[in-house]
């Protein structure tokens, strides 16, 4: 089987080559192709992969080129990590909003949006070129924002691509782990998929957006042992999540809810850190990739251990301005765990081999929600195998959980429906009725600004 990595330069492929390529994998990949636009990205990032394909006994062939279709000819999966603008659109994206005294983040709100507007149509590019050149290959998308980016690659490609997040099952095997240790007798703890997969697989209730979800149960023998964790100060020590938002706020909510609904919750507080600190985290990455770029393309560089150095540091720093002052930097280890590499290795085993996996996934919403539209993609519980992705039903979303995901759903179809249609009317309309953003006025400033700072988006949009 051959597995396309469209991005192929991008820093964290190395760690989609260690799952695919490790011994203990559950599917065998005989081919990981490397595509990317820019070439010099793509020599340093394969240099790290030939070096990891060094250590191992029997490795995937490695194919890198800056060739599409070559890429794409004869995938049976194509996983798909690209960045439209690279790091300098993503410090544009985050700048322009908070310029105007709105959340900054590359995913959240208006610069979410802004990254949707240039991505959507590179994306849905692809997917015709998919559709053309490699029509049975499944499609697994990690680019951002990946719930929109999803949904318009669905007008093409249907149920043959699907969306992954590893922050969600992050949360659930957290969860788990802390129920575990105050059950202590080891409950909870990947179960239903070898190990793998969903921990407590077939017994959680999660529904949401892409970044904007929630785990309302976690069931061990029957029993819901969520009610329990969310007492227990000890316990919630344990959840990144629970750290993050306070464990009063997610014993209100009766759900431990996905790590970046922090942005929502805490709005104006993540507002003033993000304003007030000496860089965003666009701004960091630009400086710490073009270091890592730099080092490990240098002549005789150990490009692997320049690259290792560089994820430690990235990683250990993820989210820092959701953390306490003083703890930007000392993420536990045990939240960095896992990864999305892992949940895109799952799914192709999944598909590839016919052992069924429970996975949290980005699909079709049909009637799983129904104040939602059917076209919608939504973020739930599903069982994959040979046949594809079947997400199973949800307890009724209520309150205001179904407020939040209709209204950031609402702004979401508008920011595609204005890449696809190329409307300054409609990006206007998306920007001004997400609730991040607090005035329809502010909402035609972030469309001038932005197409101020992304000509090609002003060309774009008519």
């Amino acid at each position: 089987m051959k597995l396309t990595i469209v991005g192929g330069g991008g820093f964290r492929v190395p760690q989609v080559f260690q799952a695919v390529g490790s011994p203990t994998a559950a599917v065998r990949i005989d081919e990981v192709a490397l595509y990317d636009v820019d070439a010099d990205r793509l020599r340093v990032v394969g240099r790290v992969v030939e070096q990891l394909a060094g250590a191992l006994a029997d490795p995937p062939r490695l194919t890198v080129t800056t060739d599409l279709d070559d890429a794409l000819r004869g995938a049976t999966f194509v996983f798909a990590a690209v960045r439209v603008g690279g790091t300098r659109g993503r410090i544009l994206d985050e700048r322009t909003a908070l310029d105007l005294g709105l959340l900054g983040q590359e995913t959240i709100g208006p610069g979410g949006q802004a990254y949707a507007l240039r991505t959507v149509p590179v994306m849905v590019a692809l997917a015709r070129r998919i559709a053309a050149v490699a029509p049975d290959a499944w499609v697994i998308n990690f680019t951002n924002p990946a719930g929109m980016v999803t949904e318009a690659m669905r007008g093409v490609l249907g149920d043959r691509v699907v969306g992954i997040c590893d922050t969600p099952i992050g949360l659930m095997r957290r969860a788990a782990g802390s129920i575990a240790r105050v059950t202590g007798d080891g409950t909870g703890t990947d179960r239903g998929s070898g190990g793998r997969g969903v921990p407590g697989a077939g017994e959680f209730d999660y529904v949401g957006l892409n970044h904007l979800g929630w785990l309302r149960s976690l069931q061990v023998d029957g029993v819901d042992r969520l009610p329990d964790l969310l007492a227990d100060d000890a316990a919630l020590e344990g959840i990144e999540e629970a750290r993050l938002l306070g464990p009063d706020w997610v014993r209100a909510l009766r759900a431990l809810p996905n790590e970046y609904l922090y942005y929502y919750y805490f709005t104006r507080e993540a507002t003033q850190r993000i304003a007030a600190s000496g860089a965003t985290r666009g701004e960091f990455l630009r400086d710490q990739q073009a270091r890592f770029y730099r080092e490990a393309g240098a002549p005789g560089a150990d490009a692997l251990a320049v690259w290792r150095a560089s994820h430690r540091e990235r990683e250990a720093t993820y989210m820092a301005e959701s953390r306490p002052e003083g703890e930007e930097g000392e993420r536990h280890a045990e939240d960095a765990a896992g990864g999305y590499h892992q949940v895109a290795l799952d799914l192709m085993a999944a598909i590839a081999t016919d052992r069924p996996a429970t996975m949290i996934l980005d699909v079709r919403n049909g009637d799983l929600v129904p104040q939602l539209p059917a076209d919608a993609v939504v973020e739930v519980g599903c069982v994959v195998d040979a046949r594809g992705v079947h997400p199973w039903p949800v307890a009724p979303v209520e309150g205001h959980m179904a407020g939040l995901m209709v209204a950031v759903k609402a702004a979401e179809q508008l920011t595609i429906a204005a890449a696809l249609e190329g409307s300054a009317e409609l990006a206007w309309k998306a920007f001004a009725v997400h609730p991040l953003v607090d005035s329809v006025a502010v909402g035609r400033s972030l469309l001038d600004r932005y197409v101020q700072v992304f000509p090609e988006l002003g060309r774009a949009l008519s």
